[in-house]
């Protein structure tokens, strides 16, 4: 699969999931956690921590007041977009790990050096991943061992990501380890569709009654 493929299919993931879907209300997560992954308890002060470290970098990128404006009116779904890519990262490593997929940490140092030869330069690299996908500086590593994941699974499950079967073949891959690991969101944030591999937003009654 095409490295800029992927991201596209799963860091723009994000994007697709602040959509307006709606959905049956209900959710155990427990007390305290944004959402709750197999065994991996992601905490609403996790989810917070990893808000502000975007914030941190887009305002260190964008010094002037009035564009920092901007910037975050543009992003006010960041925080659950950013709890749909804290999940899904999960997911991906979860399937990945079923279909015997592993990262080394010279494969993530050669993809980085050779995206940020084709970038420019390393800040360059970082800028462009901060103001398209969101992801600050500092977890660059992490979302290129996710792409590098994906990448693997892609050609372990046999998946030309060109075509639609492929496509298709690649997220109900995902789609079994979502249901295995019977993700949970915290009703504040929405719900999790394993189907779709997508966090969506959980109907409210009294939407509803206002509506009528």
């Amino acid at each position: 699969m095409h490295r800029r493929r992927r991201t596209a299919l799963l860091l723009s993931a994000a994007a697709v999931a602040a959509a307006p879907l709606l959905t049956a209300c209900g959710s155990d997560a427990r007390p305290g956690a944004a959402a709750v992954v197999g065994d991996d308890r992601i905490t609403v002060a996790q989810l917070e921590h990893r808000v502000n470290e975007v914030r941190s970098a887009q305002r260190a990128a964008v010094p002037d007041e009035r564009q920092y404006e901007q910037v975050i009116a543009k992003t006010g779904t960041l925080t659950r977009n950013t709890l749909h890519t804290m999940v899904l990262d999960r997911v991906l490593h979860r399937a990945a790990r079923d279909a015997g997929v592993t990262v080394t940490r010279k494969e993530i140092q050669t993809t980085r050096a050779g995206m940020a030869k084709q970038a420019g330069g390393r800040k360059a690299l970082e800028a462009g991943w901060l103001q398209q996908y969101n992801v600050p500086p500092k977890r660059l590593d992490d979302s290129i061992r996710t792409e590098i994941e994906a990448q693997k699974l892609a050609a372990k499950l046999g998946a030309d990501m060109s075509s639609k079967p492929g496509q298709e073949a690649f997220w109900a891959a995902l789609s079994k380890a979502s249901k295995k690991l019977d993700v949970n969101v915290n009703p504040r944030y929405g719900t999790w569709d394993a189907a779709q591999n997508k966090r969506v937003d959980t109907k409210t009654p009294w939407l509803r009654e206002a509506a009528a």
